[in-house]
């Protein structure tokens, strides 16, 4: 039927347009299906590249810790030294501030000027040596007249007992006279009134003679107030001659001759600290607190000073001070040590290592320090077993002594660890003795060779077989 009605339908410009309309309609359809495939294709290439990374990260990273976690087949180069067992001093350090034995202030006690230096800053001087001298004119012309004063009132003193000795004679010949009219008054010799006389002139006279020695009392006071005026002159007089209350060292001059001193003043005229003997002080944790008491009674207990430069001579003391307290704010407790000090070595205000020595520790096992490793939760060694191959152990460290460093869990007497190379070792990797230590393998005692030997129970680095106890040499 369209057959016809296309035969029917007269051919011209409206057939054209239908065609191009059915033909665009056509290329429209083919370009969405294009589209569409074109979509899917990357779809799908984006996920096969997605698996391919997937599988590509996998077998690497499987290779990689593969790799890690396998035992390097090169021997790394390394030192190595023994666990051995030696007698180790039981030790205490710390840091300690030195302080003199007395520090004295010398001020002056009264004003004048100064006259005289004895002395150089940072002179020795010894108790009793002159240092200053004060003008000493004004308080001496005090001094006599302090003792001016005294001898007036003593001449006061001496004419009141006078009058005290003429005003009682006095009195007594008026006693007498009063006694003698009293028998004549009974006779009828004299009146009353005579009598009367007489015996108020005794009364009068003994009144007199209470107030002379009244006076004779204030007088001598007075003249114990000028005794004291003059003592008390003499003593500013004595001030003016300063000289040193202690033994010790001077140190910096704060004022020169010429110059007015005030009384005491607030700065010193020069400061003498004794220094010997001297002291240390250091404070240690509160827990060495029960160690330090349990060995305060032995022989070996003593203490030491490290002078920083000066290492190879320390210096020798006793501890003389442990104190009453725990200081709470941080948990430590305050020691002092005495030190003879005659050398002059330790100064005050000087910082040094304190060595606090409580006894011995027999039989400890002892590495050198550079084969311990600090971790992030304790400190470990690397091992090296028979099959020269390397092991992690985790150990307990003690104290350290003249680079050794005391371990006191986690070795035993006679393994090997590695003292030097540890930055290329991981757990189980291969070692070999770095030249000059021999190329075998370790033994008890860790010994050094280069050629056939065999060993007992001293077991040897060498480069050969190894032995029940360990053998050395460069071959078999």
């Amino acid at each position: 039927m369209n057959e016809n009605v296309s035969e029917q339908m007269p051919s011209g410009p409206i057939a054209g347009v239908r065609d191009e309309a059915r033909a665009g309609i056509n290329k429209a359809k083919t370009q969405s299906r294009n589209k569409t495939r074109s979509r899917i294709v990357q779809a799908v290439s984006l996920l096969v590249l997605i698996l391919v990374l997937l599988l590509v990260w996998y077998f690497l990273g499987e290779k990689s810790d593969k790799a890690a976690n396998k035992p390097r087949s090169e021997a790394v180069p390394v030192e190595m030294a023994a666990a051995t067992q030696k007698d180790v001093p039981i030790q205490i350090k710390g840091i300690g501030n030195v302080e003199a034995l007395s520090t004295v202030a010398v001020r002056s006690q009264v004003e004048g000027t100064l006259q005289r230096v004895y002395f150089t800053p940072g002179q020795e001087v010894k108790k009793n040596d002159m240092l200053f001298m004060i003008d000493p004119r004004p308080l001496q012309a005090a001094l006599s007249q302090a003792e001016a004063n005294l001898v007036k009132a003593m001449a006061a003193v001496a004419q009141a007992q006078s009058i005290v000795a003429r005003d009682q004679a006095t009195a007594l010949n008026l006693r007498i006279i009063a006694n003698r009219d009293a028998k004549l008054i009974e006779d009828g010799v004299i009146s009353r009134e005579e009598y009367d006389n007489a015996v108020s002139a005794a009364k009068a006279a003994d009144a007199t003679v209470r107030a002379d020695e009244s006076s004779v009392a204030n007088l001598q006071a007075a003249v114990k107030a000028e005794q004291a005026n003059v003592q008390n002159a003499r003593v500013q007089l004595g001030y003016t001659s300063i000289r040193a209350p202690i033994n010790g060292k001077t140190g910096n001059l704060a004022i020169t001759v010429g110059n007015l001193i005030p009384a005491n003043n607030t700065t010193p005229l020069v400061t003498i600290t004794q220094t010997a003997p001297i002291y240390v002080t250091f404070s240690v944790p509160e827990q060495d607190l029960l160690r330090i008491r349990q060995y305060s009674s032995s022989s070996a207990f003593k203490a030491e000073v490290i002078i920083p430069g000066d290492e190879s001579h320390p210096a020798q003391g006793k501890l003389s001070l442990l104190d009453n307290t725990v200081d709470t704010t941080t948990g430590t407790i305050r020691l002092k040590a005495t030190f003879d000090n005659s050398d002059e070595r330790l100064f005050p205000g000087q910082f040094v290592n304190v060595v606090l020595t409580l006894g011995s520790q027999d039989e400890a096992i002892v590495v050198p320090s550079q084969a311990v490793q600090v971790g992030q939760d304790n400190s470990f060694v690397y091992v090296v077993k028979p099959d020269m191959t390397t092991e992690v152990r985790t150990v307990k460290t003690g104290t350290t002594i003249d680079n050794m460093t005391v371990i006191e869990d986690g070795l035993k007497p006679g393994e090997q660890v590695v003292t030097d190379g540890q930055l290329r070792l991981v757990p189980g990797a291969k070692v070999q003795p770095k030249s000059g230590q021999g190329g075998g393998s370790p033994g008890a005692k860790g010994n050094q060779g280069g050629g056939n030997r065999n060993s007992g129970s001293q077991g040897n680095q060498g480069g050969g077989n190894q032995g029940a106890k360990g053998t050395s040499g460069g071959g078999k």
